[in-house]
């Protein structure tokens, strides 16, 4: 099964994807939030070259793990664009993700300018691995 995350933000939505076969994530686009909330053309071309079966969204929680105001507005989002799409949605932690896709980006040699419109689908394939390796964890317990 392929499986699309999405890092939704009020300006971007970083796009990762993973193997079929559930074992890699790779980044692959970032597009404004306002495409993928109207389901636009550029947001239905991903999901055609994709074809994913499971949509993950990225769930902003605090550090004590609960969820604020962030959380329940990417929640309304993210059920919007499933039932627009047809896709379940399904949700994973994404705390810290953004910060550590910046140092990743960082160590490569990235500037800030560099950055920016890299940040939110590499978060999202952080993210979106993440919650592969879980998975694949509890198929082996």
């Amino acid at each position: 099964m392929r499986v699309m995350a999405l890092d939704i933000g009020e300006v971007r939505v970083g796009i990762a994807i993973s193997d079929p076969a559930e074992r890699v994530a790779s980044p692959v686009a970032v597009l404004p939030a306002a495409e993928v909330r109207a389901c636009a053309r550029t947001f239905r071309r991903v999901l055609d070259d994709w074809e994913p079966e499971l949509l993950l969204c990225g769930l902003p929680r605090s550090l004590s793990g609960s969820e604020g105001p962030q959380a329940k507005r990417v929640r309304a989002v993210a059920q919007e664009v499933s039932r627009a799409v047809g896709v379940p949605v399904e949700f994973a932690d994404e705390r810290l993700s953004s910060s550590e896709a910046k140092r990743a980006l960082r160590a490569k040699g990235m500037t800030e300018r560099d950055m920016r419109g890299k940040v939110d689908m590499v978060a999202a394939s952080l993210f979106l691995q993440a919650w592969l390796d879980a998975r694949a964890a509890r198929a082996h317990d």
